[in-house]
């Protein structure tokens, strides 16, 4: 019989994101190999405080777990505001790499009280790193729903010297505002670039259900009233673990 398409999640909070994300992560290891899924990432937000849990219960219920973290990265002159890369270790000197990137972050990198990395810190810690653009938040995603093409191109310029064959273009399909847009035009820039697309979900819970108990943590994280009309509304429903 025809084997069922692989897919490994690569971008995913789990609830030491603090800021988001509901995923605890034994019940995330059992729906991944449920689900027959080879590996799963965990990338929470600048830090690896649930690394030690999350890898034991992978290697023990037989998938392989991949180390990494979203860091948000210090807006440039070009830039409005802050953007997000997504950091995978590839292997032991990779891990070690993101280790000082995080501990750099917690010490010197505190922006709007959210610990931030600069450019320059991610260059110095690429060695053993795979890097996805961050999708509609990154800084080439941003450049691009803002019309300015030029920027984002030099944007993926600094990334791909910077981590050589191991940068990838994010895109994701969640139903959230302008993804489509950005979708289309990640897809143009990566054909003329000849960079290649890793599809994520961005997942922050594990079932579509989870979705308003989520959006509750984010309000309490942020100081919003759920019912406030003027909150931000940053995540779709779709957001979820799904399948391959």
């Amino acid at each position: 019989p025809p084997m069922s398409p692989a897919f490994v999640h690569l971008h995913l909070h789990s609830e030491y994101s603090l800021s988001d994300g509901l995923i605890r992560l034994k019940p995330l290891v059992q729906r991944a190999a449920e689900a027959d899924m080879p590996a799963i990432a965990v990338t929470d937000l600048c830090n690896f405080f649930g690394m030690v849990k999350f890898y034991r219960y992978a290697l023990a219920a037989g998938v392989k777990p991949i180390v990494g973290m979203e860091v948000e990265v210090q807006p440039s002159a070009a830039e409005e505001g802050a953007s997000r890369l997504v950091l995978l270790a590839q292997n032991r000197d990779g891990y070690r790499s993101l280790a000082r990137l995080s501990s750099r972050a917690y010490r010197d990198g505190w922006l709007r009280g959210r610990a931030c990395v600069e450019r320059d810190w991610i260059v110095d810690c690429a060695d053993g790193v795979i890097a996805l653009s961050g999708g509609a938040q990154g800084d080439i995603g941003l450049s691009l729903l803002a019309g300015r093409e030029d920027i984002a191109c030099e944007q993926l310029d600094y990334w791909r010297r910077a981590f050589d064959e191991r940068f990838y273009l994010e895109v994701t399909r969640t139903g959230r505002a302008q993804e489509d847009r950005y979708l289309s035009c990640t897809v143009e820039i990566a054909a003329a670039s000849d960079v290649p697309i890793v599809a994520t979900n961005d997942v922050r819970f594990l079932d579509r259900s989870d979705f308003d108990a989520h959006e509750a943590r984010v309000c309490i994280q942020e100081g919003y009233v759920l019912a406030d009309p003027k909150r931000p509304r940053r995540y779709s429903d779709q957001q979820y673990l799904r399948t391959a």
